[in-house]
């Protein structure tokens, strides 16, 4: 089974600008600056899954963390990542520009599939993508609240397209500091939260040419999906 990681990152998945006078300007100016100007970033994530309280819990004490998973993230635009979950268990979200691959170590398999236009219109593209972001979403200025400012993104529709939204979120919003993501919070139509934190972002990094190559070790088993 693919586990949170992956679901996230794919529906989700994730965002990092010049930081001069950014604490003046807008979260959404923050954002595009920051989609405009990185080429290459790296840093690390912890990502939550939340819930309301059920019935017989305390109502007082906010949203439940019922998941929790922390590593590292590489991208280079665009449209190549890798999305390395440390904890609780080893598992790699790869993008080479051609297709993406899941590596489960304890499961010893890769699933791959091509990437095609799957990034172009989802969370991961603020991040991994390309530099068009107002192409692909409405932006919306936000609250202030945690030190972030907040932006609202809207997936634009494609006339083309026989869905209204392929996307699972009802709602996504990207907390910017000082021309920075500093977090992104996803909201599917059942009210389910998923919250990413990022940190020790470094921005414009040298990276390999091989940093994207990913092979399955031998015996591995390997599934190729269209």
């Amino acid at each position: 089974m693919q586990r949170f990681l992956s679901a996230v990152v794919l529906g989700t998945v994730f965002l990092f600008s010049n930081i001069v006078n950014a604490q003046s300007e807008s979260g959404a100016d923050q954002l595009r600056q920051f989609v405009r100007n990185s080429k290459t970033a790296e840093g690390d994530f912890v990502q939550q899954q939340l819930r309301a309280p059920k019935a017989g819990e305390p109502q007082d004490k906010g949203l439940k963390v019922v998941r929790q998973t922390q590593g590292h993230f590489v991208f280079q635009r665009p449209g190549r990542f890798i999305w390395d979950t440390q904890k609780p268990y080893e598992q790699k979200l790869i993008a080479d520009g051609k297709q993406l691959i899941l590596w489960d170590k304890d499961l010893n398999q890769a699933t791959i599939r091509p990437a095609g236009q799957a990034l172009a219109a989802t969370p991961a593209a603020i991040l991994f993508g390309e530099t068009l972001l107002d192409q692909h979403f409405d932006l919306t200025e936000g609250e202030e609240r945690l030190g972030m400012k907040w932006v609202a993104l809207t997936p634009k529709k494609d006339p083309k397209a026989k869905d209204k939204n392929d996307l699972p979120y009802t709602k996504i919003s990207i907390g910017m500091a000082n021309g920075l993501p500093k977090a992104l919070e996803l909201i599917d139509g059942l009210g389910s939260v998923v919250l990413v934190t990022l940190d020790k972002i470094q921005l414009n990094v040298n990276l390999p040419a091989n940093r994207f190559t990913f092979m399955p070790p031998a015996g591995a088993e390997v599934l190729r999906l269209n």
